[in-house]
């Protein structure tokens, strides 16, 4: 009776032993994300949302983290109608029991061009249907953020806010003009470097050519210098933007 007894421990560990998931078929999570990149592509954004669960959760770069089908709907239906679509790469897909996951790098397309990199992490769930769904999806830029914003003294101590500017034309090529703000040479860098703190990219999905930045200005004098300067306006020229039909509005307090 005592051997029984002492049989019994070792016993339960072996049974737990061999509850261990055994790892699973990742290929529907390749067919998945197959799937997600055609529909993004496509402008199916109810085919993207679909791939979600119900409480799916987005991290995405520099932002809040979201959950929910409306989350979803918003964060890629923000792309959609930007005109953005996308390359995927997957690096690495597993899956074990009901769990997996997939790690790649992405490419952010407009009109061929490349506008952003870099590389995510998905987690997957299979439901009681033996369906494979996203439960959490993260990403963030190849690309260096941005530096930080240094705000400017008032007088009596406080923190100056920083205006914002926002640049609207219509240019003759709009992939040629969204090209000249990515790589080492860039106009980001050019701006950066002329008293400009931080900018976003726009483009029209409707008319590709309509395009413009929204820029957070640190030093307005030195920003306006660039502008007006034979280099502002020689790039100006290359990049296809009419100088006497640009907008420029400012921050209305």
């Amino acid at each position: 009776m005592k051997r029984l007894f002492l049989a019994l421990p070792l016993l339960l560990v072996i049974t737990a032993c061999g509850q261990v998931s055994a790892p699973a078929d990742p290929s529907a999570i390749k067919v998945g994300a197959e799937a997600w990149q055609a529909a993004l592509n496509a402008k199916n954004i109810d085919g993207l949302v679909a791939l979600y669960t119900e409480d799916a959760r987005l991290m995405p770069p520099n932002a809040e983290m979201t959950t929910g089908h409306e989350a979803i709907r918003a964060t890629f239906g923000g792309m959609i109608d930007a005109g953005i679509g996308i390359e995927l790469v997957t690096v690495e897909a597993a899956a074990s029991g009901d769990k997996g996951h997939r790690v790649g790098t992405y490419k952010l397309m407009s009109d061929g061009a490349v506008v952003d990199a870099g590389k995510y992490i998905e987690t997957w769930e299979r439901g009681a249907d033996g369906q494979w769904h996203i439960a959490n999806d993260i990403w963030n830029s190849d690309n260096a953020p941005a530096p930080p914003m240094k705000h400017k003294m008032h007088e009596g101590g406080g923190m100056m806010s920083m205006p914002h500017v926002m640049i609207l034309h219509e240019v003759e090529d709009g992939a040629h003009w969204l090209e000249a703000w990515s790589g080492e040479d860039s106009r980001r860098n050019m701006f950066m470097a002329n008293g400009v703190a931080n900018l976003h990219t726009f483009q029209s999905a409707d008319n590709p050519n309509l395009t413009g930045v929204v820029l957070a200005v640190k030093d307005m004098e030195a920003f306006h210098a660039m502008l007006q300067s034979e280099e502002g306006k020689a790039a100006a020229a290359e990049d296809g933007v009419d100088l006497e039909n640009m907008t420029v509005l400012m921050e209305a307090k």
